[in-house]
């Protein structure tokens, strides 16, 4: 027993050593600790240990996706196009905008136009934006607006036509700025009820032929035109914002009580634009105009340069001052709208009127006045019962510097 005792003594203190056991036979070996399962052991735990990690950061990442919005953070670069369509929302725009690369989530920019109070003010059109912008950016810059109130970010051609214009005129300024030939807007005018003008404006009470035309129906105001309009088109939104106007003053309903087809209203408003300067004179001119149509005066002409100006001017040639407009002008018979021996109103408009104009041909002032002149340099009108009175005014107004013959 003590022999038993003392040899388990000797082989834990010396473990390394060649033992034998008792009669010379070798001492069975202990067998050995595999490693491999150590390093298996250890894998499966790092295995373990990642899986656990990536499922926490994929679980992070769901739960922060509740709570916030992909969004870019700054204004972004480069340029792209984006067309709003009319009738377009929050979430069409939206779809848009991610579509084109310029925002990072429909979600992000339906909140930040939720949360602008103008988004309703957003305009159809085609914008010029960039790509990778914080959605509340992208939203800012379809509303921005220059100190003219004129879109900033609005990709399209912004031309004015001011009251007075001829059409041959509005064709050069619409051509300059979309590139379109001008024979493109000569072509679309010569059909204008295809233009959109109702055939009945081409009507008139005196019995005189009517050849339509475009001239005095393309309104003057300020057009947006996206890039590739083509001219048929530009000319049809004019005529629509004409037909606009004229049914919100009840233009045509107005003027037939004073005798007039609206098309003869439209010729002496067309009249009254290029005659008067000042809003406040235009009635006072529309007045003379029909006192001498359709009153008590001598052959019943209108006896006006503005009308052989507007003749000189669709044959190619230069306008002239009052002054310098020869007899031989003013009488020549192969001038349809010669309005010094050809009686009533000429053949058509000889403008493109505006509002104030058509208000003072629908409501004439109430006078005797056969003659008007412009009495100054700044072109206010001055009003004549009779052709002494207009004689005096006539030198009154050379004297003033006006360029103009006298009696």
């Amino acid at each position: 027993m003590i022999d038993d005792l003392e040899l388990s003594f000797e082989d834990d203190y010396d473990k390394g050593r060649h033992r034998r056991g008792r009669g010379g036979r070798p001492a069975p070996r202990r067998p050995r600790k595999r490693r491999g399962r150590s390093f298996m052991a250890l894998f499966v735990t790092l295995v373990l240990l990642a899986g656990l990690g990536a499922g926490g950061w994929y679980g992070y990442t769901k739960v922060r996706g509740y709570f916030t919005v992909a969004d870019y953070a700054g204004a972004g670069t480069g340029d792209v196009n984006i067309q709003v369509a009319g009738g377009d929302g929050g979430t069409d725009i939206a779809n848009k905008l991610v579509v084109a690369g310029v925002v990072r989530s429909a979600k992000a920019f339906v909140n930040a136009y939720n949360a602008n109070p103008d988004a309703q003010k957003v305009e159809p059109g085609l914008y010029k934006l960039h790509k990778q912008m914080k959605a509340s950016l992208a939203m800012a810059a379809l509303l921005a607006r220059d100190k003219d109130g004129r879109l900033l970010n609005k990709a399209a051609n912004t031309i004015t036509v001011t009251e007075g214009m001829i059409s041959l005129q509005i064709f050069d300024k619409l051509s300059k700025a979309s590139n379109i030939p001008i024979d493109d807007f000569k072509n679309a005018a010569k059909d204008p009820v295809a233009l959109g003008i109702p055939d009945w404006w081409f009507k008139r009470q005196d019995g005189k032929q009517v050849t339509p035309s475009i001239e005095g129906f393309l309104y003057p105001a300020t057009y947006e035109f996206d890039p590739g309009t083509d001219a048929t088109t530009m000319l049809k939104r004019m005529v629509q914002q004409f037909l606009t106007v004229t049914g919100d003053l009840k233009f045509a309903d107005t003027v037939q009580p004073l005798g007039l087809s609206p098309y003869e209203g439209l010729i002496a408003a067309s009249i009254t634009q290029v005659e008067a300067v000042f809003p406040e004179d235009m009635a006072g001119v529309a007045r003379v105009l029909y006192n001498r149509a359709f009153k008590n005066f001598d052959c019943h002409c209108l006896g006006l340069d503005s009308t052989v100006n507007y003749w000189l001017r669709v044959t190619g040639k230069e306008a002239l001052d009052s002054g310098q407009i020869s007899t031989q002008l003013m009488h020549d018979p192969n001038n349809p709208y010669n309005t010094y021996d050809k009686p009533g109103l000429p053949p058509g408009p000889i403008s493109n009127p505006g509002k104030d104009a058509l208000t003072a041909a629908m409501s004439p002032a109430a006078s005797g006045n056969y003659y008007f002149l412009a009495i100054d340099k700044a072109g206010h009108t001055a009003f004549a019962t009779n052709m002494s009175d207009f004689c005096a005014k006539t030198r009154q107004a050379k004297a003033n510097g006006v360029s103009i013959g006298t009696c």
